[in-house]
């Protein structure tokens, strides 16, 4: 009783051809394909766009230190 035999899918298939004809059926095929491409396509863009960012600038500790030293000078003095 859980298993299904050839005869219930030949079933299940006359069935879906009998409601949504053949064309409606490669019509949406064809729409599926479409979208799987846009899909990989978009994909490939993303790569595209991460691969051209700027990589992450680093902080000069001595020009920041001597910055901020000197910012304390000019704050002790008011």
């Amino acid at each position: 009783m859980g298993s299904l035999s050839i005869w219930h899918w030949i079933v299940v298939i006359a069935v879906v051809l009998l409601l949504f004809g053949r064309g409606k059926i490669s019509d949406l095929m064809g729409d599926v394909a479409q979208g799987i491409k846009a899909f990989k396509k978009g994909m490939q863009d993303d790569e595209k766009t991460a691969d051209k960012t700027e990589p992450a600038k680093s902080i000069d500790h001595n020009t920041a230190s001597s910055t901020a030293a000197r910012s304390d000078v000019g704050s002790k003095a008011v």
